[in-house]
Order: C-alpha cells, then structure tokens, then sequence
C-alpha cells in the first residue's frame, strides 16, 4: 500500500493508476477516502493517470496528534504530495474540503493546477448557523460511536432523492456502512472543516480552466454557494446536478463522471 512520508514523519495514502496520461488528482471530502472516487477513476484511468490521496486523520492515512487537522494542513500535505511524487502540473478534482483544497492550490500555486474541478464545496467559511448541530454530532461520534449516528450523519451528506430511492438501496447501504466505519478520531478532520477560514478573496487569483459542480439537493453546501465561486473564477462553468446532495460522486456516478470526462477531454494536451 503506498504512502508518501510527510516532512513531519506522518504517512499519506495514495493510489495511482499509472500511465503516461496526464495526472488527475483527486481529493475527497469529510468522512469519506480516496474511494469517494472509484466511479470516476474506473472511468478515466484508460486514458489517464489517475492519482487519489486519504488526508491525514481519514482513510489510510496516519492521525497526527492535537485536536484538529487545519485545512491549511491539508492543503500543504497535498502540495507535498504533488512534488514528492512529481506530478504536476494536475487536473485537480476536489469534493467538499477536497474543494477546499483545491482552491488554495489553484489560488497559491498555479504551477501546480492544469485545471480545477470543484465539487459540492464552497469558498466561504462554515456558517455559524451550522456549528451547533455539526459540534453536537461530532460530540456524540467520539462518545456514542459513528455507527449510531451513521443515520443523522447521512441526511447531511446525502440527498433526500438518494437516501428514498428503492432503486439505490445497494448504494446506499454501501455509504451507509462507510460513514459508520469511520473511526472516532475523525473529530480532528471534523474541526479543521469547521474551523476553516474562507478563501473567498482568494478566487480572483485562479487562472486555470474551472468546472464548478452543484448537487441540486446538496444541504452541505447548498447550491447558491457554487454560483458565488463560478462568479469568481474567471472563464468558470457551472453544472448542477439533478437530484444530487453532497455526495454527488457517489450519488449519481454517471453523471458526475460524464461532465468531468468531458471537462478534462477539452483541455489542451
């Protein structure tokens, strides 16, 4: 299983694909791994070079000590990623605080970023509004245990479309099982989420081609927060996609994949 070891001595999960394609890199959201994106790896990884990463405190990768993972953390692992294994420049794809990254790569390190896929994400920081609830079932994950509150978590992450639909019940159960897998040290991840600051000034800075996606039943992020990123992001395009809640990679695969094959296919060799 490979890792890269960090400065610090902590180990970073990947997986690559190989190949002489060029890189994309994807970077997943809270409470789920690298396997966020199995759909859209299996789809693109003939014609390109298909590299996914756990962020420290998630997946396979090490947890560091001290009560949170900041996201300014993530994002310099993720440069480090990059350089170590010499990848760049890379088609970046970011889910939520994957987004979160990819914002801060694309804004600071241009270098690094051929284009930018964000996902049910957002610029801005957690609004306050949010907090209490969120703060409340990170409490009862590290006391109660995540799979009692698989349920509660799942109505945040995924849409009302998704978690009803008889004809999903074998993913949904697989998502299900997932989110009340994820060990209770996932409150350091949870904190560096909430905690975040906004990249909102930032935006301006990026260059590079952009998609920008929206799950149209997305209560996470809602939707509105995507139009205010394509807004500004120069020469950004904005999708949304129906029936989709913050896990749309999951949620609804083939649509996801087909608007990001067609994103990556346009872009110059």
């Amino acid at each position: 299983m490979p890792h890269l070891r960090l400065n610090d001595g902590h180990r970073l999960f990947y997986t690559d694909s190989g190949g002489d394609g060029p890189v994309v890199l994807f970077s997943h959201g809270l409470l789920f791994t690298h396997a966020q994106f199995a759909a859209q790896i299996a789809a693109l990884q003939g014609r390109y070079r298909c590299v996914a990463y756990d962020h420290l405190g998630q997946g396979g990768s090490d947890v560091p000590p001290g009560p949170v993972i900041p996201i300014e953390r993530n994002y310099e692992d993720c440069v480090a990623l990059i350089e170590g294994l010499g990848l760049g420049p890379v088609h970046f794809v970011g889910l939520s605080m994957g987004g979160f990254v990819g914002m801060r790569l694309a804004a600071r390190r241009p270098e690094l970023v051929r284009s930018l896929c964000l996902m049910n994400t957002t610029a801005e920081p957690e609004p306050a509004e949010n907090l209490p609830r969120y703060r409340l079932l990170v409490l009862l994950q590290r006391t109660l245990g995540p799979r009692l509150i698989g349920g509660q978590t799942a109505k945040i992450m995924l849409s009302r479309s998704f978690r009803e639909d008889p004809a999903r019940a074998a993913a949904r159960q697989a998502v299900l099982e997932g989110l009340r897998a994820v060990p209770r040290s996932i409150y350091k991840a949870c904190q560096g989420v909430f905690t975040r600051e906004g990249v909102v000034s930032e935006l301006a800075r990026v260059r590079c081609p952009t998609l920008v996606m929206a799950g149209e039943e997305d209560v996470a992020t809602v939707p509105e927060q995507s139009v205010r990123i394509a807004a500004r992001i120069h020469g950004a395009a904005l999708v949304s996609i129906p029936r989709a809640g913050h896990s749309s990679a999951v949620e609804h695969p083939e649509a996801v994949t087909a608007f990001l094959s067609a994103f990556l296919d346009a872009q110059p060799a």
